[in-house]
């Protein structure tokens, strides 16, 4: 006996019976709009974009990119071990030379420059002191050798007056050999004092010295820190504009930290970078064409940074026209290193009919409605132009437009 279906097996076939029957709907379409554009050979001139082909220079260039970066910038360092007090400017401020950029709490090295000069002064008078205590031995010391010479004299003359009596009987010789070894033991005493007397005034000489050393180098601490408390106002040494500033008010900087940082204006480089499979290619002293918008400044390679990041390699171009108005601290901008150029060539402003390739189809208006696929030989390019090394002439009109989906036509109508 016959059953009859569920609802919802009914319904599930109908379904099914629909999802096919759109499916063949959808292809017939897609279907039909392919032969349709196969069998369209005419393409509205309002469409496409022509050039014509003309005599010129051709350079080859690598795409890259850049960054504008001033040409000077200089990097405002703490001279002392300080904080914050206060911050006066902030960054993008154009400054002039002389203007103060940070107030520092500098009291902990003002008590350092303090206690330097209090241990001069001390040294300079222990100095002092050392010269009068010298040359009060070296005094003492020439006295007693003046007191030497008057007791070698008066031991001459007992001397002489010994060997006078020994004479006439009134001295033995041994009184004689008594006075004339005095006589000796002075003369080797004076020696001695004189001997003391050279060594003294060597080291006095030295003493001196030695303490007028460290005094010295006492006065050169002093001015070093002395130099430093001056620097700590944190001055601005030239005009610019400051691109950065530490604006923490109350933080600890340590001597050398970064507090600022001030950028001339005046004039700018270009920091470039480019994919690593083109280093071999790129060189110092290769020129360069900075685009940015409409403009194009010409520069070229002034450095190449040795070590790779990440696939890139990053390079400094120095520009022409560093001046120029149109310049901007770190504004993006089209960088193109020149690798070769061709002086005299038949070139084509370049456009999306370029595909890169040494040989390819283009279309070239052979009247005014009528555009002939014809096969062309290509050369350098640059984002400007293209190289045409055989198939076109000067002062044909190519069509710079895309027009691939055509290229299976010898022909194609242009539509007004």
């Amino acid at each position: 006996m016959d059953r009859e279906l569920a609802p919802e097996l009914i319904a599930q076939s109908r379904r099914k019976n629909w999802l096919i029957g759109g499916i063949v709907v959808a292809v017939s379409v897609a279907g039909l709009i392919w032969f349709k554009n196969i069998l369209k050979t005419s393409v509205e001139a309002a469409k496409i974009r022509t050039a014509i082909a003309q005599t010129g220079p051709v350079e080859n260039t690598i795409s890259a990119t850049g960054e504008v970066i001033p040409a000077y910038e200089q990097i405002v360092t703490s001279p002392i071990r300080a904080s914050i007090r206060r911050v006066l400017l902030t960054p993008g401020t154009r400054v002039r030379a002389g203007q103060q950029i940070l107030e520092l709490d500098k009291s902990l090295t003002q008590i350092e420059y303090e206690k330097i000069a209090d241990q001069l002064a001390l040294k300079q008078n222990s100095i002092e002191q050392l010269r009068l205590k010298l040359n009060k031995n070296l005094y003492d010391a020439d006295i007693n050798d003046q007191i030497k010479s008057l007791t070698i004299n008066k031991l001459k003359a007992e001397v002489s007056d010994a060997n006078r009596l020994l004479k006439v009987g009134g001295q033995t010789p041994e009184d004689v050999t008594r006075a004339e070894n005095l006589l000796q033991i002075a003369q080797l005493e004076k020696k001695q004092l004189e001997n003391d007397l050279s060594y003294n005034r060597q080291s006095m000489s030295a003493s001196l010295k030695e303490s007028e050393l460290q005094a010295q180098i006492e006065a050169t601490n002093l001015k070093v820190l002395a130099h430093k408390l001056k620097q700590a106002d944190i001055l601005t040494d030239r005009a610019g504009v400051l691109t950065w500033v530490n604006e923490h008010v109350g933080s600890a900087v340590s001597e050398g930290e970064m507090l600022a940082r001030l950028a001339d204006l005046g004039s700018f480089r270009v920091d470039g970078s480019c994919s690593d499979i083109y280093a071999e290619q790129v060189k110092v002293g290769q020129p360069v064409i900075v685009k940015i918008n409409e403009t194009s400044l010409r520069g070229q390679i002034t450095q190449i940074k040795p070590a790779v990041q990440n696939s890139v390699l990053q390079f400094t171009v120095e520009l022409d026209d560093n001046h120029n108005a149109i310049l901007r601290p770190n504004q993006k901008v089209e960088v193109f290193i020149v690798t070769n150029r061709v002086s005299k060539a038949v070139r084509v402003a370049n456009g999306p009919a370029f595909k890169g390739k040494r040989k390819q189809f283009v279309y070239v208006l052979t009247s005014p409605n009528i555009a002939t696929r014809r096969e062309v030989e290509l050369g350098v390019s640059s984002f400007d132009w293209v190289e045409i090394k055989s198939g076109l002439q000067p002062g044909e009109k190519v069509i710079l437009t895309d027009l691939s989906e055509y290229e299976h036509l010898e022909q194609l109508t242009i539509e007004k």
